[in-house]
């Protein structure tokens, strides 16, 4: 029971990996506040978690940064505090840039960038209260590279670690600890709800994610990183070699990068 009595707050927490993240932290004590704009799927997770878990069921858009703050104040006011964020919102893409409308890449930098910031920045005046408090973002091992049809989701996740290594620094004398998490393929629907140059669905799932890691194995490793405060860490399959691929050999990445045929 090592997160006994602890507020942990997930965002993007209807599906996936924020589901999975739900489960795992509820299964060590923890109490939780669930949130993603689907208030129906939340209630299922919800239902799924174990019975004497204290859940906070929060329906909200980490885009939509004017309402961030009243969530917040909704959050802190049911439970005193908040000991753990996880920043776990956002979508995917799959178009080329050529293709692809500037709406759409705003909006994936809004919701996986700009809804982190947001999100943090409401939450953090109340860890620092406490001077207690630890700031979890799932970024992906596109946030160490890129790949064709991936620009804007690889730069929004570039984005989140110049972003919380800077605040992590920052922090450092306070006591708050930063953990950026980057997943490898996750058996998810991400590549079925990637937008596409247009901003439609893509209503398809890659075979990679298909083969990914399960998404309850994901979360345990998650939680384990987390429990050791690491600034840090990769989670996934072989597809993590390429990010040492990309840093100690980026020319042969950068051949292999324009040759990938990415679904």
């Amino acid at each position: 029971m090592q997160f006994s009595n602890k507020v942990v707050w997930i965002t993007g927490a209807s599906s996936g990996i924020g589901e999975h993240l739900a489960y795992a932290f509820a299964n060590r004590g923890a109490k939780l506040i669930l949130s993603s704009r689907n208030e129906q799927e939340l209630q299922r997770v919800k239902q799924n978690c174990r019975p004497e878990t204290d859940i906070l069921v929060l329906p909200m858009d980490v885009a939509d940064f004017e309402s961030v703050p009243g969530r917040v104040e909704q959050a802190v006011a049911h439970f005193g505090a908040i000991h753990i964020l996880i920043n776990n919102a956002g979508i995917s893409q799959r178009s080329a840039v050529k293709d692809t409308l500037f709406e759409v890449d705003k909006k994936i930098m809004e919701v996986n960038f700009l809804g982190a910031v947001a999100m943090t920045k409401a939450v953090l005046p109340a860890m620092l209260k406490n001077k207690d408090g630890q700031v979890v973002v799932i970024s992906s091992v596109m946030g160490k590279l890129g790949t064709p049809r991936r620009s804007a989701y690889a730069a929004s996740k570039h984005a989140l670690h110049g972003w919380f290594d800077s605040l992590r620094a920052e922090l450092y004398e306070d006591g708050i600890k930063v953990t950026i998490i980057c997943p490898g393929y996750v058996y998810t629907n991400v590549t079925i709800n990637a937008l596409t140059a247009d901003g439609s669905p893509n209503k398809q799932m890659a075979e990679a994610t298909r083969n990914g890691l399960d998404p309850g194995i994901f979360a345990e490793k998650a939680l384990h990183a987390i429990i050791r405060e690491k600034e840090e860490v990769l989670i996934g399959g072989k597809e993590i070699l390429g990010v040492y691929l990309k840093r100690f050999f980026p020319s042969l990445f950068s051949r292999i990068a324009r040759r990938l045929k990415v679904s």
